[in-house]
């Protein structure tokens, strides 16, 4: 068992201590905000990820798992501390690290012994560095070394993807202290990649970049698909049978966003301007996506006519299905676009209207989707929950004013739509 301090319980640093408790160790997580502690305290999650709930209340209620505001409390006589703390985007893109060096200068200052500081934030490279000047110049009493360990955790599978990780990566100016936070991850079985700590910090950048790319690809093929009525869904699987692509991240929609791949492109492009590199085709994949968020509103408007007076219901509003995450979620600018152009907006989600509640008051928020499609003049599929998928749209079709379907995901069969009814568009499908 090893004594952990993690320091911030948003997403990343929730899961992590909680599965890091799961495995045998000893957490203390700490967090600024007063309530939210108050809260983890009586086992309630600020936030939806499958699964959580329990194991932070079976470690809580088994003294693995506990949660402070004070790092006075918290840091002394810890082994291992994770930062994991906010990286918002900043000025021209870059990652802004006022959190990261907040939480550094506190380890520093409640700090009693030698320490190892893990990296847990996607950081820009050459943080680790930051990291290690900000302790040094706090608390040059005790040892510390700082090792990069990027997290790889998707919303909705958080816990599967921390358990059972296609890897890894951890990376250190100490080989030993690198191959301490290793032993933390030796009971999950999987292959745990040691490097210098720049290129792990870039190894996770470079990462989700590709993702964005991938999906960014698949929209720009299927823009071409529309024009040669070719169907994009089909293309991708097609792509996917070749072993050197694969199938994940083909699927043409609306766009990515979340809290990961707009940002971390971003910073990345502007890590790369910052040592005089012009980084086209990261550029090209951000304008690809945001742009996808146009072409939907545009296929509506083709149906509709006008959007000028439409009621046009939204189906989900979560950036992704299984969370309740709104963080550059495509519904957002979706909603505005369809409202600046005069439309009424409805809209339902099972897990984020009392976050899109705050961010988009204008629309109109049921209880369910029959509700938003009743008196609809077009609905628009934008997250592809599972709920989505068994809907009577028979049913769906009979309550609808005019009977406009727009499906930003593609999960629905444009024949079988058809014979129901619908006046029925996909992306790269006709």
């Amino acid at each position: 068992m090893s004594r952990i301090a993690v320091i911030g319980a948003g997403y990343v640093g929730l899961t992590t201590a909680a599965c890091l408790a799961d495995l045998g160790n000893d957490l203390a997580v700490v967090d600024i905000d007063e309530a939210k502690v108050k809260s983890l305290r009586r086992h309630r999650l600020h936030f939806y990820e499958p699964g959580l709930q329990e194991m932070v209340e079976r470690n809580a209620r088994a003294g693995r798992l506990r949660f402070t505001s004070s790092y006075a409390e918290a840091i002394p006589g810890a082994e291992f501390v994770f930062i994991a703390v906010a990286t918002p985007e900043g000025e021209g893109g870059q990652a802004d690290l006022r959190h990261v060096e907040a939480a550094t200068a506190a380890i520093a200052e409640a700090m009693d012994g030698p320490l190892v500081i893990v990296n847990k934030s996607t950081v820009p490279i050459g943080t680790g560095d930051v990291v290690s000047r900000i302790v040094a110049g706090g608390n040059g009493a005790h040892p510390v070394d700082v090792v990069s360990n990027p997290e790889f955790l998707r919303e909705g599978s958080a816990l599967a993807d921390f358990m059972k990780p296609d890897r890894v990566v951890i990376g250190g100016h100490s080989r030993e202290a690198a191959g301490r936070v290793a032993a933390l991850y030796e009971p999950l079985g999987a292959p745990v990649l040691i490097y210098d700590i720049y290129t792990a910090e870039m190894v996770k950048y470079a990462s989700n970049a590709f993702l964005a790319t991938r999906i960014s690809f698949m929209n720009e093929i299927a823009r071409i698909c529309e024009r040669v009525d070719a169907d994009a869904k089909l293309v991708a699987e097609g792509m996917g049978h070749d072993r050197r692509i694969g199938h994940s991240y083909l699927d043409a929609g609306i766009g990515f966003g979340g809290s990961c791949f707009p940002k971390d492109v971003k910073a990345l492009a502007a890590t790369a301007a910052r040592f005089d590199y012009h980084p086209e085709l990261l550029h090209a994949v951000l304008d690809i996506n945001r742009d996808q968020r146009v072409v939907a509103v545009e296929k509506l408007r083709e149906c509709l006519g006008t959007l000028r007076g439409q009621l046009v219901g939204m189906l989900g509003l979560s950036f992704k299905p299984n969370t309740d995450d709104m963080r550059e979620a495509p519904s957002i600018e979706i909603a505005r676009l369809l409202l600046d152009h005069g439309a009424s907006v409805r809209a339902y989600d099972p897990a984020a209207v009392w976050r899109a509640r705050q961010l988009i008051p204008e629309v109109d928020y049921r209880r369910n989707a029959y509700a938003v499609a009743r008196g609809a003049d077009a609905l628009l599929l934008v997250t592809e929950w599972n709920e989505f998928r068994q809907l009577d749209l028979a049913r769906i079709k009979r309550s609808m004013r005019r009977p406009v379907l727009v499906d930003g995901r593609n999960i629905y069969d444009p024949a079988v739509m058809r014979s129901l009814g619908f006046v029925y568009r996909g992306i790269g499908r006709n």
